[in-house]
């Protein structure tokens, strides 16, 4: 089932939904099980997979010299999607990139959805490659997710990307889902900007949008007002990270370009611990999805990052 289904099927009900990294290679699904078991007390509609582009690796050779070498860190993004779907009875949504994948590849990918039965997918331009500063595209790939989007509503029509002629008509019409920046995109040099850019992939043919991480609803529902008065009428679904070690006060705002509200930044400053620093973050998650829930947001989308205890006591609170 598509996520706007889902949605409209929930009649206002707010869902509960995650998103889940893949394993290192070597390491097995069922720590991924693991981390999703505890949370399926709380009906997860649909999961989000997400897909991590190549990366350079450098292996030495023994003679003073390294070979550079591009490698995945944590590939196997269908598969476990499909994994997930047939264990739990749920659905999928894997994320799409345009760094680190041609359009061949993305065609494959997602003639395998439908050999799946996935209905959704995610589409990201991703980000630069570790060690670059900038986004550059994949040669033979997407410059942008509203080329991707593009892509994916061609090959849903039946176009594909070496048939002069469609294939046939309305073959299976994926839920596109794209990424909303409350606080902007680190690049965009304005909100505003940012905001058209967004209208444009949604004119494209997306369908839903979920945000970055936020941990101040005051940026989320202004983003959501501009967003309506620009004429974005799809659903906005927040991304929701509870803050779990004092690390996260350098490592969220680095990785993703976000601000941290000064309350949570001093009370995660003066605690004891790390144990006191996740039930900080447990409280703060739980007083911001109540006010989400009172503003009427159709999900509450939760970034596990392979650790569900925190979400839990989150959810528990809520569902």
């Amino acid at each position: 089932m598509k996520i706007t289904e889902h949605i409209k099927n929930a009649n206002g009900k707010t869902l509960f939904s995650l998103e889940v990294v893949p394993p290192q290679k070597g390491i097995g699904i069922e720590d991924l099980y693991t981390n999703i078991d505890p949370l399926m007390e709380f009906k997860p509609p649909f999961i989000d997979v997400t897909t991590s582009r190549e990366e350079y690796i450098y292996i030495d050779k023994g003679n003073g010299l390294m070979e550079r070498r591009i490698t995945r860190m944590r590939p196997g993004t269908l598969g476990i999607c499909a994994a997930i779907q047939h264990k739990y009875n749920v659905d999928t949504v894997p994320h799409l990139l345009c760094g680190g994948f041609t359009k061949e590849e993305t065609e494959y990918l997602l003639v395998d959805c439908m050999y799946l039965g996935i209905d959704n997918v995610m589409a990201l331009r991703g980000d630069a490659m570790k060690g670059h500063q900038y986004f550059e595209p994949t040669q033979g790939g997407h410059a942008s997710a509203m080329d991707l989007v593009n892509q994916i509503n061609d090959l849903g029509r039946g176009k594909y990307l070496h048939n002069e002629e469609q294939v046939c008509d309305e073959l299976n019409k994926f839920c596109i889902g794209v990424a909303g920046y409350p606080e902007k995109h680190m690049e965009a040099p304005s909100m505003n900007y940012d905001l058209k850019w967004l209208k444009q992939k949604v004119d494209a043919g997306a369908d839903y949008i979920v945000t970055q991480m936020f941990f101040d609803n005051k940026k989320y529902i202004e983003f959501v007002q501009k967003a309506r008065e620009m004429g974005i009428t799809v659903p906005i679904i927040p991304g929701i990270k509870p803050i779990a070690t004092k690390k996260h006060l350098k490592i969220l705002p680095q990785v993703f370009k976000i601000d941290l509200p000064e309350e949570l930044i001093n009370e995660v400053e003066n605690a004891k611990n790390n144990e006191a620093v996740k039930q900080i973050g447990i409280e703060w998650a739980i007083a911001q999805c109540r006010e989400l829930l009172d503003f009427g947001v159709p999900v509450l989308h939760f970034y596990s990052m392979g650790k569900s205890d925190n979400i839990k006591k989150v959810a528990g609170e809520l569902f």
